[in-house]
C-alpha cells in the first residue's frame, strides 16, 4: 500500500509517464477496435483524418488541464494542511481516502456532465463532443476548451469538498483516462459481458447510448468511471446497439462534424435551439 501511495502521490511530477498512459490507452483500444469493431464506421475521408480532428481538441484539453494541475496540487495540499474535507473530517485511513477521493471526483464528472446537458448555454460547448458522427476511441477527449474548463472547475470543487489527497486524485485521473478510451472505443463485447461490466463501471454499450442522436437517450448515462450515479439518480437508459445512430438531432450540421475551425468557433457564432 505504501508503494502505491508513493507512486501516485508524485505521478503529477512525471508528465511523460502520464502522457504514456494516455497514449498507450488510445493505441491499445485503437488496435482492439480494429480487430473487433462494434460498427463498420464509414469515415468521411479516413480513420486517420477523423482522428486528427479529435486530437486537435485533445491537445487543447490537455493544455487546459495541465495548467489546472497547479491549482489541483495547491488545493489538495491546502486541504491536508487545514484538515479540510470529508477525508479529514471522517479521519479516513489510506483506503478510505482513496475511496472518498475517487468517488467524489467521479461524482464531479457525472455532475458537470449532467449540468452541461441541462443548461443551454453550456450545452453549446458540450455538443462539440456529441457532434462526432463516428464515435471511436479518439472521441473520448474531443472537448471544446469551454467544456474542458468547466470540467476542471468542478474537479477542483469536489477536491475542496472531499479533501482528496494527491494520490487519490492521481488514481482517479489514471482510471478516467483508461475508462474514457474504453467506453468510447468502437469495440464489440459479448452482450452479457458488457451488461455485467455496466453494473459497476461504465461499459462501452452503456456509453454508446449517450451518443445516440435522439433525446432522451442523449440525456442519459452521464457517468465517467462508475455507473452508480446514473443508476441511483435515475439517468440510466438502455438501447440495443443495433439501433444506435451517432450525431445530433438538430443543434449542429452532422455533415460538418470534422470541420475543426467551425467546431471551435461554433458556440460563439451560432444560435442554438433550447435544450
Amino acid at each position: 500500500m505504501e508503494s502505491i501511495v508513493a507512486y501516485f502521490s508524485t505521478l503529477e511530477q512525471r508528465p511523460l509517464e502520464r502522457m504514456a498512459l494516455l497514449v498507450g490507452g488510445l493505441l491499445l483500444f485503437w488496435i482492439i477496435e480494429g480487430a473487433i469493431p462494434l460498427f463498420r464506421l464509414q469515415y468521411r475521408k479516413s480513420k486517420f483524418s477523423h482522428a486528427l480532428v479529435n486530437f486537435g481538441f485533445t491537445v487543447m484539453h490537455l493544455i487546459i488541464h495541465t495548467a489546472l494541475a497547479v491549482l489541483i496540487v495547491l488545493l489538495s495540499d491546502w486541504c491536508r494542511a487545514a484538515d479540510f474535507g470529508l477525508v479529514y473530517w471522517l479521519h479516513a485511513k489510506v483506503w478510505g481516502a482513496i475511496a472518498i477521493g475517487v468517488l467524489a471526483l467521479d461524482f464531479s464528472s457525472w455532475l458537470v456532465h449532467w449540468i452541461m446537458h441541462r443548461q443551454a448555454w453550456l450545452w453549446r460547448y458540450h455538443l462539440i463532443h456529441h457532434s462526432d458522427n463516428k464515435v471511436d476511441v479518439t472521441t473520448g477527449l474531443r472537448h471544446h476548451p469551454g467544456d474542458s474548463l468547466l470540467r476542471g472547475i468542478f474537479f477542483l470543487l469536489l477536491i475542496f469538498v472531499s479533501g482528496a489527497p494527491m494520490y487519490s486524485v492521481m488514481i482517479y485521473q489514471t482510471l478516467v483516462v483508461i475508462t474514457t478510451a474504453f467506453t468510447h472505443a468502437n469495440i464489440r463485447l459479448h452482450p452479457k459481458l458488457d451488461k455485467w461490466i455496466s453494473y459497476v463501471l461504465i461499459s462501452p454499450n452503456m456509453h454508446k447510448v449517450h451518443h445516440h442522436w435522439k433525446q432522451p437517450f442523449t440525456d442519459s448515462n452521464y457517468g465517467a468511471v462508475f455507473s452508480i450515479w446514473d443508476r441511483v439518480l435515475g439517468t440510466y437508459k438502455e438501447l440495443d446497439p443495433s439501433k444506435i445512430r451517432y450525431g445530433l438531432d438538430g443543434y449542429y450540421d452532422n455533415e460538418k462534424d470534422e470541420n475543426f475551425l467551425l467546431l471551435l468557433k461554433d458556440p460563439f457564432v451560432k444560435k442554438k435551439s433550447s435544450k
